[in-house]
């Protein structure tokens, strides 16, 4: 929770955030449940936010993230592409014409 918090310390301001974990060697299930809190918290302030990853997230992610719902980079230079273009449009459904 701490975590989380301190990510998102600033919601009125911040509009977009990269965590860069790209140097860690262990990544726990706690920190998956804290991506996944911070990613409901990021959608309902509109914060456009992506992570870079590494062996060991990865490794967490393929099981507890099977759907890849959580914003991974491959690098920096990814992430930050993600979080400036613009956001994927949902799908919208369409009376057909009659």
């Amino acid at each position: 929770a701490e975590f989380v918090d301190y990510a998102l310390s600033q919601p009125d301001t911040t509009e977009r955030l990269i965590l860069d974990f790209s140097g860690l060697t262990f990544f726990a299930t706690a920190a998956f449940s804290a991506l996944h809190t911070l990613n409901v918290r990021c959608v309902r302030a509109q914060i456009r936010w992506a992570m870079v990853s590494s062996p060991a997230v990865d490794r967490l992610l393929r099981i507890c993230d099977p759907d890849a719902a959580l914003p991974i980079a491959s690098d920096l230079d990814a992430a930050l592409v993600a979080v400036h273009d613009e956001p994927p449009r949902l799908l919208q459904l369409v009376p057909e014409p009659r």
